[in-house]
Formats: structure tokens, sequence, C-alpha cells
């Protein structure tokens, strides 16, 4: 019994009989962010490490009472770094501790953009609180992230269609579609943000004014290879 011999690979090149053309679409839009991200940071200060302990923990607890008092508002709280460490006299042979500074680190994601201006207001009215940011983003599974890919797909085959058309001709297959993983938003942080620092007396956050925070726009990029092929050219 004879078999069959194996057809041969399509060439990577187009053929006089069915060329090829390779073009690139890209999709760039601008949307709305979806959530901000702000950083907390809690510092206090003490002549020996217990107070300096004492006061960081009150302070830190104020924070996280205050934060998690918008509810819904907030849909991530986390705490990052903790530090206390001493501070030595600069003069003398002997290491003498002067003071001690701790710090935590706390960073609070919302999508409430109007809670936003209120909160990050009254977090920087906190005792020894400063306030980073806002940064603004688009969740990961965003649909603006589809639409950016669909628009360049769509402009991938346009481009092809006007190329073959020029030559009078027209698209026939795909032969490949790559993905240049182009869909990527605008990572943390997107553009210098909002940044303050504010020190005041336990007690008077209540009476701080809300900022008016404007959302930084998105812009969301996609970029896909196409490949096809089309009928013979006529010339």
């Amino acid at each position: 019994m004879t078999e069959e011999p194996t057809p041969a690979p399509a060439p990577p090149y187009g053929t006089p009989d069915t060329p090829r053309v390779a073009v690139r679409g890209e999709a760039h839009i601008e949307v709305d962010p979806e959530i901000a991200r702000i950083g907390i940071t809690v510092s206090a200060r003490g002549t020996d490490r217990r107070t300096a302990l004492d006061d960081l923990t009150r302070r830190n607890t104020t924070a996280l009472d205050l934060i998690k008092s918008y509810g819904d508002a907030v849909e991530k709280l986390e705490t990052g770094a903790f530090s206390i460490s001493p501070e030595l006299t600069r003069h003398g042979r002997a290491e003498r501790v002067r003071a001690y500074h701790g710090r935590v680190h706390i960073t609070a994601e919302l999508s409430d953009f109007t809670a936003l201006g209120e909160l990050t207001t009254r977090l920087a009215d906190l005792e020894l609180t400063r306030v980073d940011g806002p940064w603004w983003s688009l969740r990961p599974d965003s649909p603006a992230h589809g639409d950016a890919r669909r628009q360049a797909v769509k402009e991938a085959v346009q481009r092809a269609r006007e190329y073959a058309e020029a030559l009078g001709a027209r698209l026939s297959a795909l032969v490949e579609l790559a993905d240049l993983g182009a869909e990527q938003a605008t990572p943390y942080p997107a553009a210098p943000g909002m940044r303050m620092a504010a020190y005041a007396a336990p007690g008077s956050a209540e009476g701080a004014p809300a900022l008016d925070l404007e959302p930084q726009r998105q812009t969301v990029h996609a970029q896909v290879n196409a490949r096809f092929t089309m009928t013979p050219p006529q010339l």
C-alpha cells in the first residue's frame, strides 16, 4: 500500500497566486478611571520606645477606623511597612538615644470618588498623618481593555483591505493574528497625583472641608500584528 505524500507546509511568505499582506492594528482610547489608591503614613515620636509605640498604635487605629467608616466605598485596605527606630545624639562618644520614631504605612483603594475627596482631607487633618495620591487606574478586568483590542483588530482588517484594494485585489483569509500585549492600562502611579501632608490637633478632622478631586482620564492601548492572504493583484 502506497502512502500518500505529506503535503508541504505553506511557505511563510506569499506567492504570486496567494500574496500575503502584513499589517499592524492599533487603538488608543481614553476612559474614566474606575479606582483610586491613596497612601497613608502615620507617624509618632517619643522620648522613649513605649511612648512612641503607644502613640503610633493610637493614631494607626484612628486612621483605620476612619477609613473603615466609609464602608463599601473602600474596596481594599492594606497595612504595609511598620518601623520603629531610635534617633541617636550627634555629639559625644557615647551612643545615647535622643528619641524614637515610629511609622506605619497604609494603602486604601476606593471606587467612590466623592467619598475619596472627603476621606483624603479628613485623613490629612489627623495628627502626624501624611497622605499621598491619589493614583488613578482601571481594574484588570475592565471592559475598556476589550474595547481597545477590538478596535485594534478592526483597524488591522481595514488597513489590510485598503492595501489589497490599492492593488485591485481583495482579502481572502486570515493567516495570523498576534497580540503584542499592549492591553495594559497605565499602571500605578498613573501620573504625579496629589501629595499632601497635614498636622492637626486630635478631634479637628470632623470640620475639615472635603477636597474636590478631578479624576484623571486613563489611556488604554492595544496593538496587534495581522497577516492575510489576498487574491492575485491586478497590476
